[in-house]
C-alpha cells in the first residue's frame, strides 16, 4: 500500500505565496519543522508509511533520480540516463566522488545490490515489482549502471524517484530502520522517540553549494492546536502538513508568519469494499457517486482548497482526464440505480474511520448525511491506526471507509484484484498494461486516461477530492515548497531570510 497513510493535511485560508527572494540565499542556522506522524522507522525501502519518505526522503536519503519540488524527474545520484529506441534499457551515468555518511563509496556495484535485494525474495519493500521487472544488470565500469527490463514500462523512472529505490550502504544497511546511513545532503544525528528526528549538514554532500540549513530536526505533534501553540511560541519553525482547517485562519492573519497552499498527489476516496454486498454491485456504487456532493464535500471539510475528482489520479499528474461530471451530484438518479440494483428501500451499512485522522472522520459524517437521503444508512465506527491496518487494510473486512492516497501514478493498485478494495477487472487490467508498455507520449495519454474512465464508469470507490498541500512557517523561513508533488518535506534548498 505505499503511502497509503495518508492525507493527514487539510486546508486552510492561504496567503499569498511569496515570490523568490531577489538576494542569494543565506548559509547556516537551524530549522525545526514540526509533523504529525511519528515514522515507524527511518528506512523507506522496508515500510509503506508515508511518515518516512516526509523526513527522509531526498534529505538523507537519495535514488537514481528524484523528483523536484515542480514534480519533474531531475537527477539524483545519476547525473543522467538514456533509454533505448525500444525503450527496454536504461543506461544510468552515476556520479563521481559520491559518498555514503559513513564513508563507504557510491558506485555501479552498490546501485546493483540495491536494486537486487529489492527484488530478492523476502524483502520487506512495498514495492517488490519494481524491481523484479528488470531483468538484467550490467556494470560496465563503476559509474555506469545498466539496466534492462522484461517489458516497456512507462512508469520505470518515476518508480526509480520512490522512496522505495533510494540507495542504502552494503555496510551498516541492517540498522537502517533506526540509524539511517544515506547520501544526502543531511545525516543523521539521533531519534529521540516520541519527539523528533535531528539531522545535520553533510560536510562531504557531492553538491558543495547544499544544503544552506546547518541543522534539521522533525519534531512530531500530533495535536493541531499544539502544533499551532509551538509555532507561535517559536517552539517550532515550520508546519509540514496543516491538519485542521479551522484553525489556520489565524496563522494567516498573523504578520509573523505566512501559510503556503499548493497541490498534491493525495487523492481522499470513500474505500468500498467491491466484494461485499452490496457493494459487489457497481449499481449500487453508481447510486452513491450521484447521491454524494463532492463540491460540498470539499467546503465542508476542506474549506473549499480541496480539488474535486472524478477518478483515481490527481491533477497535478501528467496525463490527467477530468471525470468529476462523470456522476453529478443528482438524489433522484441515485435513489433509481438503488431500486434498479433492488434496493428501492436503501439498506444500512457501516463505515469505519480512521481516528488518527480528522478530515477522514468529517468527510465520513459529511457523506454519510448525504447517503442517508437517498436510504443508504450508515453507522458511523471511529477505528485505531492499528485497526484500521490490519482488519481494513490487511484483512479486507470492511465494507466502507475513509481514506487519502498519497503515492503519485499508484492507479495501478486497481490492477490487484487482493488491494484491500478488491476489485477485480480484466479491462482495466489490459488497459493499464497497455499503458505500462504505450512507447509515446500520445499513447501513454491515451490508455491512462483509459485507465481513469474505467474506474469511474465503474465508481470503484467513491471519488471525492485531492488534498493540496499546506504548510505555514515563520515568514524569514525562505524555499520551502509550495506544492508537494511527492512524498516529501525536503528542506535541502531552505534557508532562513535573517
Amino acid at each position: 500500500m505505499k503511502r497509503l497513510v495518508a492525507i493527514a493535511c487539510v486546508l486552510v485560508l492561504v496567503s499569498a505565496f511569496s515570490a523568490p527572494a531577489a538576494e542569494p540565499p543565506k548559509r547556516g542556522g537551524s530549522l525545526i519543522v514540526c509533523v504529525g506522524d511519528e515514522p515507524p522507522g527511518l528506512d523507506p525501502t522496508a515500510s509503506a508509511s508515508a511518515a518516512i519518505d516526509r523526513v527522509v526522503y531526498s534529505n538523507l536519503f537519495e535514488g537514481l533520480v528524484k523528483v523536484d519540488r515542480h514534480g519533474k524527474l531531475v537527477p539524483g545520484l545519476a547525473h543522467g540516463w538514456e533509454v533505448s529506441p525500444d525503450a527496454k534499457t536504461y543506461t544510468f551515468r552515476l556520479r563521481q566522488g559520491v559518498r555514503f555518511h559513513n564513508g563507504e563509496p557510491f558506485n555501479a556495484q552498490v546501485a546493483r545490490w540495491n536494486l537486487e535485494r529489492g527484488a530478492a525474495e523476502g524483502t520487506k519493500n512495498a514495492h517488490p515489482e519494481f524491481f523484479r521487472q528488470i531483468a538484467t544488470i550490467e556494470t560496465p565500469d563503476d559509474f555506469t549502471l545498466r539496466l534492462t527490463l522484461k517489458e516497456v514500462n512507462a512508469l520505470f523512472l518515476f518508480q526509480m524517484a520512490e522512496g522505495d529505490s533510494v540507495m542504502l550502504p552494503m555496510k551498516g544497511w541492517e540498522d537502517t530502520a533506526s540509524r539511517p546511513i544515506g547520501t544526502g545532503p543531511f545525516r543523521f544525528i539521533e531519534w529521540r522517540r516520541g519527539d523528533s528526528v535531528v539531522l545535520e549538514r553533510n560536510p562531504n554532500y557531492w553538491n558543495p553549494a547544499l544544503p544552506y540549513l546547518d541543522r534539521l530536526t522533525y519534531r512530531f505533534i500530533k495535536d493541531p492546536s499544539a502544533q499551532v501553540a509551538a509555532l507561535k511560541a517559536g517552539d517550532v519553525d515550520v508546519l509540514g502538513w496543516i491538519l485542521a482547517p479551522e484553525i489556520a485562519r489565524g496563522i494567516a492573519r498573523d504578520k509573523r508568519f505566512k501559510v503556503l497552499s499548493g497541490s498534491s498527489t493525495s487523492e481522499v476516496i470513500m474505500s468500498t469494499n467491491n466484494k461485499a454486498k452490496p457493494f459487489d454491485n457497481k449499481l449500487v456504487r453508481q447510486a452513491m457517486a450521484h447521491a454524494i456532493d463532492r463540491k460540498t464535500v470539499n467546503e465542508l471539510v476542506m474549506l473549499g482548497y480541496g480539488t474535486p475528482i472524478g477518478s483515481h489520479w490527481p491533477p497535478i499528474t501528467p496525463y490527467y482526464v477530468d471525470l468529476t461530471k462523470k456522476f453529478p451530484y443528482d438524489p433522484k438518479k441515485a435513489k433509481e440505480l438503488l431500486a434498479q440494483a433492488g434496493y428501492p428501500n436503501g439498506f444500512a451499512a457501516r463505515i469505519q474511520l480512521p481516528a488518527i485522522y480528522p478530515y477522514a472522520q468529517k468527510a465520513g459524517e459529511v457523506i454519510a448525511d448525504m447517503l442517508g437521503r437517498v436510504g443508504i444508512r450508515l453507522k458511523i465506527e471511529i477505528v485505531e491506526w492499528g485497526f484500521w491496518l490490519d482488519r481494513i487494510f490487511k484483512q479486507k473486512d470492511f465494507e466502507l471507509s475513509m481514506i487519502g492516497h498519497a503515492e503519485a501514478w499508484d492507479i495501478g493498485i486497481y490492477a490487484n484484484p487482493n488491494y484491500y478494495f478488491q476489485y477485480d477487472s480484466a479491462e482495466f487490467r489490459d488497459a493499464y498494461q497497455k499503458a505500462l508498455r504505450a512507447e509515446t507520449e500520445a499513447e501513454k495519454a491515451k490508455w491512462f486516461a483509459r485507465c481513469q474512465e474505467i474506474v469511474a464508469e465503474d465508481a470503484v470507490n467513491g471519488f471525492l477530492f485531492v488534498s493540496p498541500s499546506l504548510s505555514a512557517m515563520k515568514a524569514e523561513v525562505m524555499n520551502w515548497w509550495k506544492d508537494y508533488p511527492t512524498i516529501a518535506l525536503d528542506a535541502t534548498e531552505v534557508w532562513w531570510n535573517k
